[in-house]
């Protein structure tokens, strides 16, 4: 695990920091190490969420150092596209909730992390952009595909192509981040709702989220079918048994996340 990472696990959450000072940028190793971290968390079933902040009160992440492409190096610019994108696809398939805590500016591949999470929570200081374009290079670990699903084609391109950042309350009202609190309270604000989502049966979220994102890529009519299919399919699980019965017995549920 590179020392860029910091993991924290409290209760069924795994708190993960990027701490690379001053700006939390990315290296080939922590993104590295982001991907082996993801798949030691799908690994473990005790684990049913993830919550992604930076260390400091500036920066979330400011992305990759712009003097990796300095020299022009196409290998290294493959290496990197290579490194980014499996490091956030994976985080994309996290088999929990995952949550970004943006507590500062997320510039490129900084918002690009936070984009493959499932929800983000804006402290109200925050600044989001992807400005690759502005240097001649472009998002390549997501950012052109993952914010257009989220915001829609018109402000992604506002965005990438014309370079404009936003600030919290703007990103809240175009569907960019699910929630606006003040400064020091995105970290504690994702742990409350990464323990709310503890209530529910870690499978059922698993399989819901599954069937969420299945809709970016294919047509409705197969997303119908296939939550029919997981639907019988959570019958094989022990939670699936062990929630109803809680509810017949009037008690919380025992979930063991099988």
């Amino acid at each position: 695990m590179s020392d860029a990472i910091e993991v924290v696990i409290e209760g069924h959450v795994a708190q993960v920091t990027m701490n690379n000072p001053p700006a939390n940028t990315w290296t080939r190793d922590s993104l590295e190490a982001l991907t082996d971290l993801v798949y030691e968390l799908n690994a473990n079933k005790n684990i049913y969420a993830l919550v992604i902040t930076g260390q400091g009160e500036k920066f979330f992440s400011a992305g990759a150092d712009l003097k990796l492409f300095a020299d022009g190096n196409k290998q290294v610019a493959a290496d990197m596209s290579t490194a980014f994108g499996r490091a956030f696809e994976t985080l994309s398939q996290f088999r929990g909730l995952s949550i970004a805590a943006i507590n500062g500016y997320a510039m490129g591949g900084g918002l690009e992390v936070a984009l493959a999470c499932d929800l983000r929570i804006a402290e109200r200081h925050a600044q989001m952009a992807l400005p690759e374009a502005a240097v001649g290079l472009l998002p390549c670990a997501g950012g052109t595909q993952n914010l257009a699903w989220l915001v829609g084609e018109g402000w992604a391109k506002r965005m990438i192509l014309c370079g404009e950042r936003v600030g919290a309350e703007k990103a809240l009202d175009i569907g960019l981040v699910e929630a606006v609190v003040e400064q020091g309270e995105a970290l504690a604000t994702a742990m409350d709702w990464a323990h709310k989502a503890e209530r529910q049966s870690p499978t059922s979220i698993s399989a819901c989220k599954r069937l969420i994102q299945t809709a970016r890529k294919e047509p409705m009519s197969a997303g119908m079918a296939y939550e029919r299919d997981e639907f019988v399919r959570l019958f094989d699980s022990n939670d699936q048994t062990e929630g109803v019965q809680a509810f017949l017995e009037k008690r919380k549920p025992n979930w063991t996340n099988t």
